[in-house]
């Protein structure tokens, strides 16, 4: 252990302790990233669902439109 000497404090410095809170900032860090990744992922899965089922919705009513106007003839 280190010390520090100050005019008016003598401050001790565990630099283990320090490295051991900086890998925890970063891993925090890296988790809060991957959160962040997952979620992304997860947001444009649904946009990718939502636009095939607007795309199916779109052709099933064009399908019907052609069989009334083919029922109506």
């Amino acid at each position: 252990m280190k010390h520090i000497h100050d005019t008016n404090a003598v401050l001790p410095i565990d630099r283990s302790r320090e490295l051991h809170l900086i890998n925890e900032a970063l891993a925090r860090a890296r988790m809060d990233q991957e959160l962040r990744e997952a979620e992304l992922q997860r947001r444009a899965y649904h946009v990718r669902v939502a636009r095939r089922m607007r795309r199916r919705a779109e052709v099933a009513s064009m399908r019907a439109r052609r069989a009334l106007a083919i029922a109506v003839m």
